[in-house]
């Protein structure tokens, strides 16, 4: 549906040059909620602005559709380009036009005739849930109907694809679950794709089926968000998945553990792993001892997500033993390193 091909965005001026992107590849499926999460200046804006050409890529190819926008003739490029709606983090609205008019101006722009606007428009904003409000204008509405009236705007001319730039930064946590809910209703309702950029990585954990995660221009890591999630790669994936699910003990803690080289063990069980009661077995299995020093559960896709962090003590090739085990168990376990 959308393709990345070693995608380069240079920017010039006369005191410097500015590599945005430096050669980016990626690929969003038919049906995809597809998250690009990244610290200020990763680049993903850049990314996801060269989709509908408000950026032009200074090298490889942008597909959308399979079919390179660049080469297209402004008529063809046109109509391509109604297949892509796009929300805004601070929702674009016409504050001199009411929720109908704003709602209405792409299919006004298209053409399209005042009795089919009208129908369009009523359905549009019975879907986002804000059908009593044709009438309002954007300063009479709260930040989260403004966002739903910019989503109805995106859809009005039935988009196979919707682009959001960072929707719901600018919302509180409720109004945003409400919003990312609305997107979801949207992407199996309507089977749209849904390339969403965002800092947060509980917006990518509450929607999202596959994520990139980016720095400095490039991606460095990608795949699904439950194998991000459950097993990232690189540290800064690391650090954005410990924003919403905290997988460490404080050093302040660890030192006051009696032992002064403590054997530490993180635990990570995925779906049917979390149920199994893995440190009663231990515990009998082998002649080692376990303190809990934290846990925690989530879900992620559907999926439970979880992970322990615990002390062994014992004699030494008990706790190998015990190790063993549980790797055998086909459950992700490591060694945490403990600063003196």
């Amino acid at each position: 549906m959308i393709e990345f091909q070693t995608v380069k965005k240079v920017y010039e001026s006369k005191k410097q040059t500015v590599e945005a992107l430096k050669g980016i590849s990626l690929t969003v499926d038919k049906g995809d909620i597809f998250g690009v999460v990244g610290y200020s200046g990763a680049g993903k804006s850049t990314l996801i602005r060269l989709v509908n050409l408000l950026e032009r890529p200074t090298g490889g190819q942008v597909l959308v559709g399979g079919k390179a926008l660049t080469d297209l003739k402004p008529k063809e490029l046109r109509a391509e380009k109604k297949k892509i709606g796009m929300i805004f983090q601070h929702f674009n609205l016409l504050n001199s036009k009411n929720v109908f008019d704003n709602v209405a101006m792409p299919l006004v722009l298209s053409g399209f005739p005042k009795k089919e606007i009208k129908q369009r428009v009523e359905e549009l904003l019975e879907f986002v849930g804000l059908a009593g409000k044709a009438k309002n204008y954007p300063d009479q509405l709260s930040g989260g109907q403004k966002q739903r009236i910019g989503i109805a705007r995106a859809l009005a001319t039935n988009p196979s694809i919707l682009l959001c730039d960072e929707a719901t930064s600018a919302l509180d946590p409720q109004t945003t679950s409400d919003v990312l809910q609305l997107l979801k209703k949207i992407n199996k309702e309507y089977n749209i794709t849904i390339l969403l950029i965002t800092h947060e990585m509980a917006v990518i954990r509450e929607i999202c089926n596959k994520v990139a995660v980016m720095e400095n221009g490039l991606v460095v890591e990608q795949g699904s968000v439950l194998d991000v999630f459950s097993n990232p790669q690189t540290e800064t994936a690391r650090k954005f998945v410990r924003t919403v699910i905290h997988d460490e003990v404080p050093q302040s803690f660890l030192n006051t553990l009696k032992d002064e080289q403590p054997i530490i063990w993180k635990i990570n069980f995925v779906g049917a792993t979390s149920g199994k009661p893995l440190l009663s077995t231990i515990a009998k299995k082998f002649d080692v001892d376990l303190n809990v020093l934290s846990a925690n559960i989530s879900e992620v896709q559907e999926t439970p997500f979880g992970n322990l962090i615990i002390e062994v003590t014992g004699d030494k090739q008990e706790i190998e033993k015990a190790f063993q085990y549980i790797e055998a168990q086909e459950i992700m376990i490591q060694e945490v390193k403990v600063n003196g």
